[in-house]
């Protein structure tokens, strides 16, 4: 069903995906959009180890939201900043593609639970936290991930 690395020599293990998941902050999420148009839109993201799920937060309404409840397939990539080669201009940049389809989450504990893990990976101002949750969780919809393939890759950008 999913495509085999072509250059499987750039490979990385399951290990450097997930770890790219739990250490980077935000990726690009693909969508079926409007009249058949790919939709892709930056976005935030908290990787559960335990269970293997990724999570998203935004607004009950809008663009992504209108597309998913259309099409529930999505990619998603995450991506590093690179680090960059000794004694040369390129870098070495290490990215996971994801694919799987997406369900919305409405159970407020679970929803209040993953935005707060979620705002950790940005600060540890637990006050500022919780403010935000108890103003906004009223408005908030929490997307879940499920994962039925992910790959990974290193490029040098030479």
């Amino acid at each position: 069903m999913f495509r085999k690395m072509r250059r499987f020599k750039q490979e990385i293990s399951r290990d450097e995906c997930i770890e790219l998941l739990i250490n980077e902050k935000r990726g690009v999420l693909s969508l079926l959009g409007d009249d058949g148009y790919p939709y892709g839109l930056p976005i935030n993201h908290y990787y559960d180890e335990k269970d293997n799920l990724i999570y998203f937060h935004g607004a009950k309404e809008g663009h992504k939201i209108d597309s998913l409840k259309n099409c529930n397939k999505v990619s998603y990539c995450v991506f590093e900043k690179g680090t960059k080669r000794i004694d040369h201009w390129s870098y070495d940049v290490r990215s996971v593609i994801i694919f799987g389809t997406i369900e919305f989450v409405s159970d407020i504990e679970k929803v209040k639970d993953i935005c707060r893990k979620l705002s950790y990976k940005f600060t540890n101002d637990t006050e500022a936290i919780e403010k935000e949750i108890n103003s906004a969780i009223n408005r908030t919809q929490l997307l879940c991930l499920k994962i039925e393939h992910m790959s990974g890759k290193l490029v040098n950008e030479q």
